[in-house]
């Protein structure tokens, strides 16, 4: 039977809620990527980072640690290019070398709003975000990590040299205090998610950290949206080295709950073979994608095109991923199961036989 198709276009503000849970580099490149398909994004940030700039301004002055906050708000931000290049722009002399101004930026918000989450809406609102990005919590967290052999490091700074000593997994982290509250709007924004994303990004300091904050994953686990864990490309030195794809699912459900997603998203692009031995001179390597364990933890894995390389890096591709995400969004969403579907722009092409 000759297929009949059936378009209609899907604006970005009536696309997918869609609420990205992470932090570092890795949260902020697959937003790049989202904003182009939907404005109806939150970023769920961990606010565990202790090193740098952050760090920097944690201590000096008292506040939760600005930088993986600021890189989700820059890649969200729709600003003119001078405003971009501003907010990456990092001192090099005097006491403030090597600190961004957008840390310097969202530090002067802070100190004039009534609390941290106020700022980064404020901040928000002057940089015209597509979507919102929320801290996980508002409390002053610390990370500490527990290794196989016993010994234990705090401070995520501290983790990949007390890792790279001790020559042996991380056991467990954990947050001090421990089950600090969620912010509210956090919890809100993933009660009402049609997906949530966890992930890309470093496994123990950017990814669980978020799911240690008391409620989040109650209200992951409660959720009806699509639950999807994207994997990372190579394994991380100082962290994960070793590390299958089932190793890193496996550590999330122990550190929140067993089957609290059962989608796994991983990289089918072919790495150069220049690149993967570089990385293992450095103590990495293509993560390997173990199905069989997968499937035994309760987790599909969907292979697709979502990396590149980026002068001599391995990278997710920002609207490679977020195109597949959208497109899985489509396929597994129970408003109109059983279609198929093309996404092409802002367009859903349906077809039915």
């Amino acid at each position: 039977m000759e297929m009949k198709r059936v378009s209609y276009r899907l604006p970005k503000e009536h696309g997918p809620k869609v609420v990205a849970i992470g932090g570092g580099h890795g949260l902020s490149t697959m937003l790049r990527g989202l904003k182009h398909y939907t404005e109806n994004l939150s970023a769920v940030v961990t606010v565990a980072d202790d090193g740098g700039g952050s760090g920097m301004l944690r201590q000096d002055l008292g506040m939760p640690p600005p930088g993986d906050i600021r890189n989700c708000m820059e890649a969200l931000a729709n600003t003119e290019p001078l405003m971009s290049e501003l907010l990456h722009y990092r001192f090099t002399e005097g006491s403030l070398a090597g600190q961004s101004f957008g840390n310097l930026f969202l530090a002067a918000m802070n100190g004039i709003s009534p609390s941290f989450d106020v700022a980064v809406s404020r901040m928000g609102e002057v940089l015209a975000l597509t979507g919102r990005v929320l801290p996980v919590t508002t409390a002053d967290v610390r990370l500490e990590a527990e290794f196989e052999n016993g010994a234990s490091v705090i401070g995520e700074s501290k983790i990949f040299y007390c890792k790279k000593k001790e020559d042996c997994r991380i056991r467990q982290v954990r947050l001090l205090p421990e089950h600090p509250k969620a912010l509210p709007a956090a919890l809100e924004a993933i009660r009402e998610a049609d997906m949530i994303v966890l992930g890309p990004g470093s496994l123990y300091t950017s990814i669980i950290p978020n799911l240690l904050v008391d409620g989040i994953v109650e209200a992951i686990r409660d959720s009806h949206a699509l639950k999807v864990y994207v994997s990372n490309v190579m394994t991380q030195e100082g962290e994960t080295e070793g590390y299958t794809v089932s190793d890193h699912i496996r550590a999330i459900f122990e550190h929140s709950a067993p089957g609290l997603f059962d989608l796994c998203l991983t990289n089918s692009s072919p790495i150069p073979r220049g690149v993967a031995a570089r990385y293992a001179e450095e103590g990495a390597e293509l993560l390997r994608c173990d199905r069989d364990a997968c499937a035994a933890l309760g987790v599909e894995v969907i292979d697709r095109p979502v990396a590149t390389v980026k002068s001599g890096y391995v990278r997710h591709h920002p609207g490679h991923l977020a195109r597949e995400l959208i497109l899985l969004h489509a396929e597994r969403s129970v408003r109109i199961a059983g279609d198929n579907f093309d996404y092409r722009d802002d367009t859903y092409r349906v077809e039915r036989r």
